[in-house]
């Protein structure tokens, strides 16, 4: 096997899959190269000496330039590469975006809604409309867990900080954030819980969650009873009898909507577990579903290979303001667009935006771009969608599934935990982090180095995904981790 992989032929550096030795010729698709010193895995390798200034190249794009002369076999990384990119940029429209093959409708068991797509879970949700109220919602979940059973499969309260002292576009985030959630097709019933005195109380939520099944839903203001508990009890008992009723029925999978993530990553996320969920997002928007990409900051450095891919000019320009006004965002807070990436993404390899976001990008497949949304839309159009997100792991896994995502894939070369308030599907991008994180990980993609195929991986992937979109549990939900993050954008008052 290669110790060595050249992502494509253009490429002037090869990213180690294992660890090298100082010395030790080792191979790649082409040749070998002999390493001038010891290389940590998922790090880089020059395969030919680069002169100072020039353009280094990785997955056919660069990725950065030199700051000095790099000889061949030099460790290329932080020490010799900086950033290229700049602040906001004139883009121009090259489509380039081949039709994928249709394919056969597979299913999956799922709980049908009155409204909108099905649900993958039938869980109660306690959902705060500010976070003076967080305490009261967690005792109402821990009163009602003796409700979890059989057609109830949880009952979650999700707490957050914000919901007053919040002002304009900020303000209406959150609001929206959380009539989204209200709305949830995981959620069979939802409990609003607010305390009277809000900017965002429950009279702001619920003209803004359009339709909704009112079998489903109910609100409680606390400020207006003796007893919120008591009270906030007895509304959940007349949800839970509603839900007792559902059951699982088969659903076709062109009604997923799919979130696609990645953090903690790694050198060898963009070779193994991102382009496997690529290969999925191609196979279930080929059947008619959708997926989301979200992690604005990290598309920046491979922005055109996507708005390339835009189905239409009218999408370009969508996409085109999403990646130049959250520049923007950025620099309104005097922040450096090119803040990124993170000390643990550096320990593993990956060394600019560039080198970050061209790898954050392959969770995108091959499909066209057919929708891009705005923070808290949600999704309409089937096939691949862009959503404005910072990229803070749980803030943007939360906002995919406020705009619709009843599950989220989330790849990592580090590993994580947590959980957002849908399953969190963990992808593993090498096979000592899933052999050690058993605890943490769903699936292994590191086996694309142990001679497995990105076909078979994908494969793998579509059947876990269409397995716990039929009630198989992720490792979060095992955990017991549920948390919420909604996007703060403004002052606090």
């Amino acid at each position: 096997m290669n110790q060595l992989v050249q992502i494509t032929p253009k490429d002037m550096v090869a990213v180690a899959l294992q660890p090298l030795k100082a010395g030790e010729a080792v191979s790649y698709g082409a040749g070998t190269v002999t390493p001038l010193s010891d290389i940590p895995m998922g790090h880089k390798v020059a395969l030919r000496a680069i002169a100072p200034g020039e353009p280094v190249i990785k997955y056919g794009f660069p990725i950065g330039r030199a700051t000095e002369a790099i000889p061949e076999g030099g460790h290329v990384h932080t020490h010799n590469l900086h950033t290229g990119l700049s602040g906001a940029l004139e883009y121009e429209y090259r489509p380039s975006h081949p039709a994928l093959e249709p394919r056969e409708v597979a299913t999956f068991k799922g709980y049908p809604r009155k409204l909108g797509r099905p649900g993958i879970r039938n869980e109660l949700w306690i959902i705060p409309t500010v976070g003076c109220v967080n305490d009261n919602a967690q005792a109402l979940a821990k009163l009602a867990q003796k409700f979890v059973g059989g057609s109830v499969e949880g009952v979650y309260a999700f707490s957050h900080p914000y919901g007053c002292s919040q002002m304009g576009g900020d303000q209406e985030n959150t609001r929206q954030a959380i009539a989204n959630l209200a709305t949830h097709p995981n959620a069979g019933g939802v409990l609003l819980l607010g305390l009277g005195c809000e900017n965002s109380g429950v009279g702001e939520i619920i003209p803004r969650m359009g339709q909704y099944d009112p079998e489903r839903f109910r609100s409680l203001v606390c400020q207006d009873v003796e007893d919120e508990l008591e009270a906030g009890l007895s509304l959940i008992e007349e949800l839970v009898e509603r839900m007792r009723r559902d059951a699982r029925v088969d659903c076709p999978a062109s009604e997923l909507v799919v979130g696609l993530k990645c953090g903690g990553s790694d050198g060898l996320s963009g070779i193994t577990a991102n382009p496997t969920i690529g290969v999925f997002s191609d196979r279930l928007t080929a059947m008619g579903g959708s997926t989301i990409l979200t992690e604005v900051p990290e598309m920046f450095g491979a922005e055109t290979i996507l708005m390339d891919r835009c189905a239409d000019a009218a999408l370009f320009d969508k996409t085109v303001h999403l990646i130049n006004d959250f520049k923007g965002y950025f620099e309104s807070y005097h922040m450096p667009v090119y803040e990124n990436p993170s000390p643990g993404n550096k320990a593993g390899g990956i060394t600019t935006l560039e080198d970050k976001a061209l790898g954050c990008t392959q969770k995108s497949g091959s499909g066209p771009v057919k929708g891009v949304l705005k923070y808290a839309e949600k999704v309409e159009n089937r096939g691949l969608n862009l959503l404005s997100a910072p990229g803070n792991d749980l803030v943007a896994s939360t906002a995919l599934a406020l705009s619709g995502a009843q599950m989220v894939l989330f790849s990592t070369g580090r590993g994580t935990p947590f959980g957002c308030p849908v399953p969190t599907v963990k992808i593993a991008s090498n096979s000592p982090l899933a052999a050690k994180k058993k605890n943490w990980i769903d699936f292994n993609a590191g086996r694309l180095l142990d001679g497995m195929t990105l076909d078979e991986l994908g494969g793998e992937l579509t059947d876990l995904v269409l397995a716990v979109a039929s009630g198989a549990q992720t490792r979060n939900e095992i955990n017991g981790f549920h948390d919420l993050a909604i996007f703060k954008q403004g002052v606090t008052l």
